[in-house]
C-alpha cells in the first residue's frame, strides 16, 4: 500500500506540471493574437486574473492531492494592498507562481529575454509584466507599473538561493524602484522542503513526496522612510537571513 500511495503521489506531482504547461500555451496563443489588439494595455487587468487563477488552480489541486501543502503565516486578518512591492527569498522554482496566486493585482520582472520568447511572452506583455533589463529603463518600468497600482513580487536574489544558504547577496533594484514608485516594501519568508524545485534540481526530477511550503509574512518599510536605497537594501537583506532557513542541500 505504501508503494501504490506513492505512485500515486507520483502522478498527482506530474499532472500539474503538465497542466500548467499545456495552459501556460493556451494563453500565450490567446496572447499572441490579442498582441495585434488595439489598446491591447485595456487587456491587462483580466490577463492578470487568469494568470492569478491558473496558479490557484494548480495550487489548490496539490493542496487537494495531498502532494503540496502551503502554510500562510501572518497572514490572518492582514489587508493586502495593491501598489506595495512584496520583497521574498527565492529558495523554489515555484515561489513566484505560490506568491502571484495569493497577492493583489501581482506582477513579476521578466527578463528580456523571456518577454521575446513567443512560449511566455505574450501573456506577460498582455498582462502588464514588467521587463527586467539592466539600467534605468528597467527601474523606470518596474516602478511605473508599481506606481499604477500593480503589487510587484521581486526576489533581489536575483536567482533560487544556493543549497546551504540562508540568502544569496541582494541585488538593490527594488529599494530604487521602491523610491522611485513612492511605494512601501512588505518582506515575505518562504522555506521549503528538501528538493523542492531548489537550484540545481531540475524540476522534473520527483522530490520526496508530500513537499511544502511555508509563508511568512513579515514587516512593512513605509513609502516614507528616511532609509535610503543602500541602506533598505541592506536592511531587508539582514531581516530576510534572520527569518529564512538555509535550502537543504541537494540529496
Amino acid at each position: 500500500m505504501g508503494r501504490l500511495r506513492y505512485c500515486l503521489l507520483a502522478v498527482a506531482y506530474y499532472l500539474p506540471w503538465l497542466w500548467f504547461g499545456a495552459g501556460g500555451v493556451l494563453l500565450n496563443v490567446v496572447c499572441t493574437i490579442l498582441l495585434f489588439v488595439p489598446n491591447r494595455h485595456r487587456l491587462g487587468p483580466g490577463t492578470r486574473l487568469a494568470i492569478k487563477r491558473m496558479f490557484i488552480f494548480w495550487r489548490q489541486w496539490c493542496h487537494a492531492t495531498h502532494i503540496f501543502r502551503v502554510t500562510w503565516r501572518g497572514f490572518d486578518n492582514q489587508k493586502l494592498s495593491a501598489g506595495t512591492i512584496y520583497v521574498a527569498n527565492h529558495p523554489s522554482l515555484v515561489d513566484a507562481q505560490v506568491l502571484i496566486s495569493a497577492l493583489p493585482d501581482a506582477i513579476c520582472i521578466f527578463k528580456p529575454a523571456l518577454l521575446r520568447n513567443p512560449a511566455i511572452g505574450p501573456a506577460a506583455l498582455i498582462a502588464g509584466y514588467a521587463s527586467g533589463g539592466d539600467g534605468l529603463d528597467a527601474i523606470r518600468d518596474a516602478s511605473d507599473k508599481v506606481a499604477e497600482g500593480r503589487s510587484l513580487v521581486i526576489f533581489p536574489e536575483g536567482t533560487r538561493t544556493a543549497p546551504g544558504q540562508r540568502l544569496n547577496p541582494l541585488k538593490p533594484g527594488f529599494a530604487l524602484i521602491a523610491r522611485r514608485a513612492r511605494a512601501p516594501i512588505r518582506l515575505i519568508t518562504i522555506e521549503v522542503s528538501r528538493n523542492l524545485t531548489t537550484k540545481g534540481r531540475a524540476w522534473w526530477k520527483l522530490p520526496a513526496l508530500p513537499t511544502w511550503m511555508i509563508v511568512t509574512l513579515g514587516e512593512e518599510i513605509p513609502a516614507d522612510t528616511p532609509l535610503t536605497p543602500t541602506e533598505i537594501t541592506a536592511y531587508v537583506a539582514k531581516k530576510l537571513t534572520a527569518s529564512a532557513t538555509p535550502v537543504a542541500p541537494l540529496s
